[in-house]
Order: C-alpha cells, then sequence, then structure tokens
C-alpha cells in the first residue's frame, strides 16, 4: 500500500491539469523509459518534412505585346464603302490614358440624296490588351473573361429593341455578332456589333446606320455583313502589329 500511495498521488495530480500536459508529462513509467528514443525520431521527422507551401507555376507570357494604332487597324477602302461621305477619312481616336492597353477609332458619314433622302453611317472599332499577371491570371483567361463581358454589355444596351446574337465564325478565338434596333431623336436606327477575342486581345466593331427625309434603314443583315468584314480586318490588324520585321 504505501508503495502505490505515490503512483497513486501523481495519477490524481496529472487528471487536474490540461489534455496536452497529460500527453507530456502524465505517461507510466514504462512510457517515460521508452520516450527518449521515439522523441528523437519525431523531431528528426518534422525537421525533415517540406516547411513552405509550393509555389504556383509560372504564366504563360501574354500573346501579344501590343495593340494596332485603332485609326489605322481598317483598310481606307473599307471605311469609304462603310461609311459614304465619310467626314474625317483618318478617323477621331477616342482618349485613352494607357494606349498599350485600350484604344479606339471611329468615322461617321452623312451621304445626302437629295430628294430620296439621306444615309447616315457609323463605324467604330476599339481594343483591350490584357497582360499575364500573378494572382490575377494568364493574358488570354483575361481577355476571356473581357470577351464575355463585353458581349453582356452590349446585348444590355439600355432601350435596345429586337436582340439577337448569335456566334460569328471565322472572326479571332471566338466572336458573338449582336444586333438590335434603337430609336434616337425620332429615328430608328439599326445596329450591328461584333466583339472578338483573339489570344489576350478583345476587339470590338460597331457599326450602325439610319435613313433620314424619307431615305430607308439598312438592312440588318448586310449591316452585320459589313460589321463581319471589319471585325475580321480588325483582328488581323492585332497580329500584323506584332509581327517581328
Amino acid at each position: 500500500m504505501h508503495r502505490s500511495a505515490p503512483r497513486l498521488t501523481r495519477i490524481l495530480a496529472c487528471a487536474a491539469v490540461p489534455v496536452m500536459l497529460v500527453v507530456a508529462g502524465c505517461s507510466s513509467d514504462s512510457d517515460s523509459k521508452d520516450s527518449g528514443s521515439d522523441g528523437g525520431s519525431s523531431t528528426s521527422s518534422e525537421t525533415s518534412s517540406p516547411g513552405g507551401e509550393q509555389s504556383p507555376p509560372a504564366l504563360e507570357p501574354a500573346k501579344y505585346a501590343k495593340l494596332p494604332e485603332p485609326c489605322k487597324a481598317l483598310a481606307s477602302k473599307t471605311v469609304e464603302e462603310l461609311v459614304p461621305k465619310v467626314k474625317n477619312k483618318s478617323g477621331t481616336a477616342g482618349t485613352s490614358n494607357d494606349t498599350g492597353a485600350r484604344g479606339s477609332c471611329s468615322w461617321n458619314g452623312l451621304e445626302d440624296k437629295g430628294v430620296k433622302g439621306s444615309n447616315y453611317r457609323w463605324l467604330d472599332v476599339s481594343f483591350q490588351r490584357f497582360e499575364s499577371e500573378s494572382g490575377i491570371g494568364s493574358g488570354e483567361d483575361r481577355a476571356g473573361d473581357a470577351y464575355k463581358k463585353e458581349v453582356a454589355a452590349v446585348r444590355a444596351t439600355e432601350k435596345a429593341e429586337s436582340v439577337n446574337s448569335s456566334p460569328a465564325s471565322g472572326v479571332g478565338e471566338e466572336a458573338t455578332a449582336v444586333s438590335y434596333g434603337l430609336t434616337k431623336s425620332g429615328e430608328d436606327f439599326k445596329y450591328a456589333t461584333i466583339v472578338a477575342r483573339t489570344g489576350n486581345v478583345v476587339v470590338t466593331v460597331g457599326y450602325n446606320g439610319t435613313g433620314f427625309a424619307g431615305a430607308k434603314n439598312p438592312d440588318p443583315s448586310q449591316l452585320m455583313k459589313d460589321a463581319v468584314t471589319a471585325a475580321k480586318e480588325a483582328v488581323a490588324s492585332v497580329a500584323k502589329a506584332n509581327q517581328v520585321s
């Protein structure tokens, strides 16, 4: 009885301390003797295990490093065919605080046909380029997200009527054609927009028009056909701007 008293006292004391301390200091006599060799091997295995997380894989560089000059993205012949009596053949460049990442240009013209009325046309092209950035994504993935947002924005044009969209084949790596009508200042305008992605660049071409003073409104199917032609040129200009001479 006297021999077991110290052991009983120690067990009762251990019952009053936290579990972590029980594991560390309240084992049996035989466990204490064996813990020396086990503890040494445990420490050794912990120090040999990897201490940090693996770094993420490097992102693939963006396909295109620069954008074309927006007002030179379309051939003069194309502009004159789509915008009769164009006011400024050189186009009007949009403002941009980073021409390496975004840029745009527009043209417009009014063809006066006398007693038959007048035909108005507007054409614009815009570019958005994305770099590959760690923690954000590759240039292509970022452009893909921007492409989807741009299509959604065009489809959601305020007060647009009879909105239709469909894939536009043969334009970049992916493209969507969106058509709709819009009434402005009492006139019915027809719109054709192509949103395309080529590599890490999003290209948007907008083409619209109306007939004034009795002139017929543009045929929506022809308007879209012309917009596709312009979009193909704009997409091709991106690759051309990045050719190594």
